[in-house]
């Protein structure tokens, strides 16, 4: 008898009331309509809206459908496996370091470990070479995605601002700002203030009143780390949860490796392997929603003689200019403590410095955020800052930790096609080729960058602090499989199918033409919402195809 209404941990196949520790049940072996590759932000959005509309959808998900009140804790060092772990290779001039910082497993995706900013993309992002020459144009404006905006902050009850004074939307959001805010956001508002910079709490997929069954937020500050009382969005306890009521079937734990075609040149499905055997799932609309490096990756294996050089790849861009945003902290010390623990990481940002200035000496701009950060994440990111510090000078600064303050950037970075992902010689568990991620920053990107550290360093002085420690990293991951108009420079079109295989469609923040200098996870569920609606609207001829 199968297992009813029980906790998904531990268990693969779900649908309906049922959770399965086995495939031998599939739901929709054989006649799916849709097959989606990944359970994150764009997946979770993509499920929801096509089951909802009738249609039969499978989404295969390579980790765990986690189950909060178990699988998560307050633990920094016990939540690093929400991030995705598999080696990677690494290199160019500025290498990323791939993890819990840009990246998830598991169904939810990185939703299930972001800070829960909602931010959306101004209108001169879409048109970043038009504009100021740099870049490349977008194929959709802000006014294509403004209806899917407005959509997913309603379903999912952003709380956000009534009055929001950069970029095209001004709020209110459906719910009200977040509050009270942590010491280190008002810290961050109090610097601001003195400097003439506005400020504002953020829009947040994090509850401020109850909502569809969901508790509002206590914060307990561990949004990074998995939010065990639920009041995070997530797609995990979102849309798939709703899309599993809808119909859809979800398949946990199951790497897919290969999508297959025929001899037409059109998608069938894919193959994926649980537990060292592999199944295969067919379907007539393929979409890949499985992120930057893992997307370039499945296509890039994929190949065969009807496409050497992978999947979707006539262009030759398939894995070409990834981009991150630029993330360097600056901690600075206070007489009174701080305590960079307590609340919700994000409750003040400012976008004062989003768009072109020609007098800063750079093209494009970025967010600042007020950053809590846990003690843990603060040694590590201390220790490597400038020189690093080690030994009894880590230990001492630490014994501090409550002092100190935390600013964090979010930097555009400019696309270029050097920065890749591309299929090394080494192979992984499944037999994958591991993706060799190649990334440097430009001469802009660097200058963005000395500016921004420059800004948060005169924030913590005006707040009375002293900057004593500048952190390099990166956040986020985008671009790889661009959306464009032109078949020869991009992978797919506006809606992210693909332009040599009319059934098979991307949708994740790969289809980035540009990364925006704000956290893009608004814009990814905004575009999948845009795309489910272009998929039903159209289903029949696409999949005829």
């Amino acid at each position: 008898m199968p297992n009813k209404n029980e906790s998904p941990r531990h268990h693969i196949n779900h649908f309906n009331d049922y959770r399965y520790t086995h495939l031998n049940n599939r739901k929709y072996k054989d006649d799916a309509d849709v097959c989606i590759v990944g359970a994150g932000a764009a997946g979770g959005i993509l499920a929801y809206e096509l089951s909802k509309a009738g249609l039969k959808v499978v989404v295969i998900e390579a980790g765990p459908f986690w189950d909060p009140e178990s699988d998560f804790a307050s633990d920094e060092l016990s939540m690093g496996h929400l991030g995705w772990q598999e080696t990677r290779i690494v290199g160019g001039g500025h290498p990323i370091q791939l993890g819990h910082n840009n990246c998830g497993r598991g169904v939810g995706g990185g939703t299930t470990h972001f800070t829960g900013v909602l931010l959306r993309y101004f209108e001169s992002d879409f048109q970043t070479k038009t504009i100021d020459g740099v870049g490349e144009d977008w194929p959709i404006r802000y006014k294509d995605l403004r209806p899917y905006y407005d959509k997913i902050e309603k379903d999912i009850a952003v709380s956000g601002p009534k009055d929001f004074p950069w970029g095209a939307y001004h709020g209110p959001y459906p719910y009200p700002s977040r509050d009270p805010i942590s010491s280190n956001s008002q810290m961050f508002r109090i610097g601001c203030e003195k400097l003439g910079i506005r400020t504002v709490v953020p829009p947040l997929g994090i509850n401020s009143a109850p909502f569809d069954g969901r508790p509002p937020c206590t914060n307990r500050g561990f949004c990074n780390y998995g939010c065990m009382p639920n009041a995070k969005f997530s797609t995990l306890v979102h849309h798939i949860p709703k899309a599993i009521e809808h119909g859809a079937e979800i398949i946990s734990d199951s790497m897919v490796t290969q999508v297959l075609t025929n001899n037409q040149g059109l998608a069938t499905g894919v193959i994926f392997n649980y537990d060292g055997n592999d199944y295969e799932q067919k379907a007539p609309i393929t979409i890949l929603a499985n992120f930057v490096v893992e997307t370039p990756r499945l296509l890039l294996n994929s190949a065969n003689p009807m496409f050497p050089n992978g999947l979707a790849n006539s262009s030759g861009w398939v894995g070409k200019a990834i981009m991150v945003h630029s993330s360097n902290d600056v901690y600075g010390k206070f007489e009174d403590e701080i305590r960079l623990y307590k609340g919700t990481p994000i409750l003040a940002t400012t976008q004062e410095f989003y768009e072109t200035d020609k007098d800063r000496g750079f093209a494009r701009g970025y967010t600042l955020h007020a950053h809590g950060s846990r003690p843990v994440e603060t040694a590590k990111a201390i220790a490597k800052s400038g020189g690093g510090i080690w030994g009894s000078a880590l230990r001492n600064t630490m014994l501090d930790y409550n002092y100190y303050g935390r600013i964090t950037l979010v930097g555009e970075v400019l696309p270029n096609p050097y920065n890749s992902v591309t299929l090394s010689a080494e192979k992984d568990e499944y037999g994958l080729p591991i993706p060799h991620v190649t990334f440097s920053y430009g001469d802009n990107d660097q200058r963005l960058i000395k500016h921004a550290v420059s800004k948060m360093k005169e924030i913590i002085e005006a707040a009375g602090g002293t900057p004593e420690f500048v952190t390099t990293d990166t956040a986020h991951l985008m671009g790889g499989c661009r959306m464009g108009d032109d078949p020869e420079t991009s992978v797919t079109d506006s809606y992210g199918r693909t332009h040599d295989i009319a059934n098979l469609f991307i949708c994740s923040a790969s289809l980035f033409v540009t990364s925006g200098g704000g956290n893009p996870t608004n814009t990814v569920m905004a575009i999948a919402a845009r795309t489910a609606d272009h998929i039903i609207e159209n289903y029949r001829d696409i999949a005829k195809s």
